[in-house]
């Protein structure tokens, strides 16, 4: 399968403009709303056939999880996550500037599906012009009549953690923007105590598509365990950086090739600052899907793919993320408190020639599965990726010290632990 397809992205691929209402209409026409109780489950039936899967990084069925929230008792409650927490990627803001009636048209279906009476759109509040052109989105549709549901527009806070689902149902509550214990889970315990379905923007422009196509259209792209398309950001050692559909299951070298590489990239980082680096030779040859990625050390994520150039330091660049991960954690549990700035620390003293190394996988050991939310688990797993991927540089740094590119990392990243409550309300 070649790399390049246009599906969520085709309407601009055709007019290299965005699609306001009228293109969108012009083109889709109104969103095919259910009105009887067979049709609401017509739609999470083609869920489960199409095989959608969540675009925002836990790759979770769509269809089961819109499927229990219709089933839960009370009125239920539909929110889109638009807030995008990872530093490089573009995917979700470029969908949402580019064809933004397709998530709109998914909010709507779902609301159905799921019997909701309420929807927001949660999207950060450092990106104020793309809140203000996803309200005038909303408006037009309100004039238009097309939604039952109507949707409301939040502006949660800018934090790497605020976009987990319990963090955006914590704050929609009116508490802080911090991941929740679990269960109960949203779909069973939510927003205003209702069962609750929180999905990608991405996810919901898809389901937007297969209401309308249905699932053997999404399935003639991608393949037989990994159907459909998706939206990657390609960032890094890249001539043109920037935000893709590709059809799962294609060559990563042929996806790579998308943002015209400068050369073989050193190494690459697939699923984002919590996901896993790949030498240049393995990321090569792997397909781009969560189950050929998995099945190669790394995952797919929330679909950010960063191309690390030869003569840069992969310690380096792995001790400057969890730097970053350790000052975004939520600070509510020993892990992320202590842990994760003593990963980060001893990082930071590796990519300076100062070890041990097994001190450092030591720790990592102790972060994975016992954190309040998944933010330890996924620093541990970039942590533990980039010792097997650079295994040559922990080897050459312990015994010859830091390489010129290692020398621009601070000689500590000890992070603070996070203070109090500020920046999370």
């Amino acid at each position: 399968m070649s790399a390049g397809c246009a599906r969520l992205l085709a309407g601009w691929h055709e007019t290299g403009r965005a699609a306001g209402l009228r293109d969108h209409l012009d083109r889709y026409g109104p969103p095919p709303l259910a009105t009887s109780r067979k049709g609401r489950h017509q739609l999470i039936e083609d869920l489960d056939r199409a095989g959608l899967t969540g675009r925002g990084g836990a790759a979770f069925p769509a269809g089961r999880k819109l499927r229990a929230v219709a089933a839960a008792r009370g009125p239920a409650v539909v929110v889109a996550n638009g807030m995008e927490s990872e530093p490089a990627s573009r995917k979700d803001q470029t969908l949402l500037a580019l064809a933004p009636h397709l998530v709109l048209d998914g909010m709507a279906l779902a609301a159905a599906a799921a019997g909701a009476q309420d929807a927001y759109i949660c999207l950060p509040r450092s990106r104020p012009r793309q809140v203000q052109a996803i309200r005038e989105a909303v408006e037009h549709r309100r004039r238009g009549q097309l939604d039952r549901v109507p949707v409301a527009v939040r502006e949660p806070p800018a934090r790497y953690v605020s976009s987990e689902e319990t963090a955006l149902v914590r704050w929609l509550n009116g508490g802080d923007a911090r991941p929740a214990s679990t269960p109960p889970r949203p779909f069973e315990r939510g927003v205003s105590k209702r069962p609750t379905l929180v999905s990608n923007v991405e996810t919901l422009a898809h389901l937007a598509l297969i209401a309308r196509y249905g699932p053997e259209w999404f399935r003639s792209a991608g393949t037989e365990d990994a159907p459909g398309t998706a939206l990657v950001t390609l960032a890094g050692a890249f001539a043109r950086p920037g935000v893709h559909e590709v059809g799962l299951g294609a060559a990563v070298r042929d996806v790579l090739a998308l943002g015209s590489p400068a050369a073989t990239p050193q190494a690459v980082l697939f699923g984002g600052y919590q996901g896993a680096w790949l030498p240049g030779g393995p990321a090569l040859a792997a397909r781009y899907s969560a189950p050929a990625l998995q099945a190669a050390g790394a995952v797919p994520g929330p679909g950010l793919i960063m191309a690390l150039a030869d003569g840069s330091c992969g310690l380096a660049e792995t001790a400057r993320i969890l730097a970053y991960l350790a000052e975004q954690s939520a600070g509510q549990c020993g892990p992320c408190r202590f842990g994760l700035p003593a990963v980060a620390g001893d990082f930071a003293d590796l990519a300076w020639g100062r070890g041990p190394a097994h001190r450092l996988e030591q720790r990592i050991s102790l972060l994975t599965g016992r954190g309040a939310c998944h933010h330890p688990d996924g620093a541990a797993r970039l942590a533990a990726s980039a010792l097997r991927a650079f295994s040559h540089d922990v080897r050459r740094h312990l015994t010859a010290g830091p390489c010129d590119a290692a020398r621009s990392v601070p000689h500590t990243t000890r992070t603070a632990v996070p203070a109090g409550r500020e920046g999370w309300r």
